[in-house]
This record gives structure tokens, C-alpha cells and sequence, in this order.
């Protein structure tokens, strides 16, 4: 059985706490295996001082859709909430007034595994400002649920840096938010007093569903440990005015848009044999964001064997697929993203201009899809960062 941080923080937040005023980074997603809230236990304590909450993308409770602002404001109990996502950038990192409160720093987030999802560059910012203002953090950790063995997919380059992806890192980084925070530390000097409350049992082979452990969404559109798995590639239909799912119950497992002939698509995808998949060809209708209460044609990824799956590699072929066969049906997606408004949303997703420049000019994909040099440097580097067999 796996034991999270958060237990072992619980049976001994006295001796780690020594009562110093906490502030928590914690979420929908931040309670034990028994369903006991992180939150709950820290408001109601008597080993605790909780003195703040901080709120990130999609809020304390997790309602909030993708990009839309979090607001602050109070519990029940009056202890202050401090949002991590608000309306500029700015608002990415505690403010001073926060910090003034709080003598360490906790967090509780469930990630994803993928480079794009905001949660670890959350921490990141809590990581930097808490050595700015001497503050120690305390990260209990977490599985990665895509495992902790595979890292792939390239790394971005200068100038392509942003929210989804404040440090250079693979697409898949096959590290724990304990092991990222770590990394961090030394690589990046984000030397703030460091904690990793370790878990007990998880193993780096394992997949989420091979932990035994309750997924409980940790955002609207990351419904089930299926929508992880694809969501290294998916998530580059963020970067299109293709619908990525969302507004379904299967996001970023299905895409496409009005105007996309699913069964020629579906064929054409098919024959490229790419590894670990199927296709099949899907009309969907969105209940909100793109293409709302249209039809869309496109295909369903079906995943039928998740050690040779490749997302990355099968949506960016998709992509390259899609504008070859239906160059009318959809564009690149031309809206600020992640507070970045000079730079096209899918340059920020694959890490430069290439994928993006490759596709509008009808080439193949299949280099771009590869590891590049910052890859293989990272999986050497990450390796003195490891917390697990």
C-alpha cells in the first residue's frame, strides 16, 4: 500500500511544525487515501498554526475552468485565501502580504507528469519566493501518475519559457513534485529551506492505476488517470482552434472541429501505424469553449498499450495529418495563453517555432517528435534528484 507525504506529514506536523504559522498550497486533490482533507486537519488542529491558504488554477475546490482567474478571500474559520492565479502575471506568486503571515510554506498538489500543467511551475513560484523571504517549503509528495521511468519529448528553448513550462524541462519529466523541487533547488537556485515529506511504496514503473490509490480530478478536464495518460500530446490542441474535448466527458482524449470528415481522418491516421493506439473516427458536440453546441468531426485515442504509446509523438502527427487533409477546418490558436500574448500558444506548448512552422508548411513531423539534446542532458542530470527505486 502507498503512503503519501500528506499521512506522514499528519502523524507528525508537531515535530515538523514546532509551531510556526502555515501557509497551505492545497486543493481538491489534497486529501489521504482515506479521504481525510489536508486542509481540514490543518484548520482544525492543534499542532497547527494555518495562517493562509493559497489558492491555484482552478481554485481551493477545483471549479474554476482552464485560464479563468481565481479569486481570494476567507474560509469559514477566517484564515485568509491568497490566489496563485489571478489576472496577470504577477498574481502567479504569493504576494508579500501572504508571506508576511507564514513562516513555512506547504504543498499539497496532485500532478500530472507532463511539463505543461501549471501545478509544479505553482510550486516553482513558492519555491522562489519562499528563498526570497527565508521562508522554508515543505512539499509532501505525490506519484507522477504517467510513472516516474519515461522522460521524452523535447525541452523548450530560450524565449519559449512561460507558465506551461517556467524552467527548461521535457515534455514528460518523469519526476515526483518532491524530485522536481529538488531538481529546482540545485539546477535553477531556487534555494529556499527545502522538506520532501517522501512517500512509502510507490515504485518509479508504476502507473497511476498501478498505485491502488483514488484519482480524484485535479482539474475539470483531468477527469480520470486515462485523460494523464493522454495529455503529453492532447494538450497540444490547446495550442489550435481544433476543440481539444473539453465540454465532453472525455477531453483531450478525443479532438476536432466542424468542418473535419472523421473517417477519412481516422483511416489516414490508422495507416500512419503509430505505436501503442487506435483510432477511431468520432462526431462530438461541446457543451461549452470551442465550437460550443456545434458538431465536430475527429477521432478518439484510444490507448491499448501505454509503454509504447507516445502522446506526444501521436497528436503532433495528428496535427501535421489534420492540415494536410483539412487546412480549412481549423487554425492555430491566435488568443493570449498563459498570459503570453506575443508568442502563438503552440510555440509555448512544443518549446519553439518549429512544429508550428514545420506543419503550415506540409512537412513530415517525425524529427520534431524526438528527443533533442536538452533531453538527454536533463535525464542525465535528474538522476542525482531521485527519491525512488
Amino acid at each position: 500500500m502507498i503512503r503519501l507525504g500528506n499521512e506522514g506529514f499528519i502523524e507528525n506536523a508537531a515535530a515538523t511544525l514546532r509551531g510556526r504559522r502555515v501557509g497551505l498550497v492545497a486543493n481538491a486533490t489534497s486529501f489521504t487515501p482515506r479521504m481525510a482533507s489536508l486542509l481540514r486537519f490543518c484548520e482544525e488542529s492543534s499542532e497547527v498554526r494555518l495562517a493562509a491558504v493559497f489558492a491555484p488554477e482552478h481554485g481551493v475546490a477545483g471549479l474554476a475552468q482552464d485560464m479563468e482567474s481565481v479569486g481570494g478571500g476567507r474560509l469559514a474559520s477566517g484564515v485568509p485565501v491568497f490566489s496563485l492565479y489571478g489576472a496577470d502575471p504577477s498574481s502567479l506568486s504569493p504576494p508579500d502580504e501572504a508571506m508576511d503571515l507564514v513562516d513555512v510554506v506547504v504543498f499539497d498538489l496532485q500532478d500530472v507528469g507532463t511539463r505543461y500543467y501549471t501545478f509544479l511551475w505553482t510550486m516553482a513560484l513558492c519555491q522562489k519566493t519562499c528563498a526570497e523571504h527565508g521562508r522554508e517549503l515543505i512539499v509532501l509528495d505525490r506519484p507522477n501518475p504517467l510513472g516516474g521511468e519515461v522522460v521524452s519529448g523535447p525541452v523548450q528553448r530560450e524565449g519559449f519559457t512561460s507558465f506551461v513550462g517556467l524552467y527548461p524541462v521535457p515534455v514528460r519529466h518523469g519526476l515526483t513534485a518532491g524530485e522536481m523541487a529538488r531538481f529546482l533547488a540545485a539546477q535553477h537556485g531556487l534555494d529556499a529551506p527545502l522538506t520532501v515529506v517522501p512517500m512509502r511504496g510507490w515504485r518509479r514503473a508504476m502507473r497511476f492505476e498501478e498505485t491502488g490509490l483514488p484519482w480524484i480530478p485535479p482539474s475539470p478536464n483531468m477527469p480520470s488517470p486515462a485523460t494523464a495518460a493522454v495529455y503529453p500530446g492532447g494538450c497540444l490542441i490547446e495550442g489550435t482552434t481544433l476543440s481539444e474535448g473539453r465540454g465532453t466527458t472525455t477531453p483531450f482524449e478525443q479532438f476536432g472541429a466542424p468542418g473535419i470528415d472523421a473517417v477519412p481522418f481516422a483511416d489516414a491516421l490508422r495507416a500512419l501505424d503509430l505505436a501503442g493506439c487506435a483510432f477511431r473516427p468520432v462526431t462530438f458536440r461541446p457543451a461549452f469553449q470551442k465550437h460550443a453546441g456545434h458538431a465536430c468531426g475527429g477521432v478518439y485515442v484510444h490507448v491499448t498499450d501505454r509503454r509504447a504509446f507516445d502522446a506526444f509523438a501521436v497528436y503532433a502527427h495528428a496535427l501535421a495529418l489534420a492540415r494536410r487533409l483539412f487546412p480549412d477546418a481549423w487554425t492555430w490558436r491566435r488568443e493570449a495563453y498563459e498570459f503570453v500574448r506575443d508568442i502563438p500558444a503552440i510555440d509555448l506548448l512544443y518549446g519553439s517555432d518549429a512544429l508550428r512552422k514545420r506543419i503550415d508548411e506540409g512537412g513530415l513531423v517525425d524529427d520534431l517528435v524526438l528527443d533533442n539534446d536538452d533531453t538527454e542532458a536533463f535525464r542525465e542530470t535528474r538522476r542525482a534528484f531521485l527519491l525512488y527505486e
